[in-house]
């Protein structure tokens, strides 16, 4: 079975356009991998994420699902509850 990383290579090398695209929302993939893998590292379902938040698990899950443009302070909030610290730089 290969893994995502493979499948990315191989698609990429079939289409340019499909690469750019993918680079254009880096940032956007990056911030749902790491709120998903550290929600299941502490072992959390997006309901009980959502309860330490104060919001609704339908917001965690349009976070995760990329469906929503969130707020820094959204992103705070979701980064406290799960033990870390949302860092921005320029």
């Amino acid at each position: 079975m290969r893994d995502f990383e493979d499948f990315k290579k191989e698609a990429f090398a079939k289409d340019p356009e499909l690469k750019k695209a993918y680079d254009a929302l880096e940032l956007e993939f990056s911030i749902i991998e790491q709120v998903i893998r550290k929600r299941l590292e502490k072992g959390l379902t997006q309901k009980q994420l959502a309860e330490k938040v104060g919001t609704k698990q339908s917001a965690i899950a349009r976070l995760e699902g990329g469906t929503t443009n969130p707020s820094v302070a959204f992103l705070e909030k979701v980064s406290k509850a799960l033990g870390g610290k949302l860092q921005i730089s320029l």
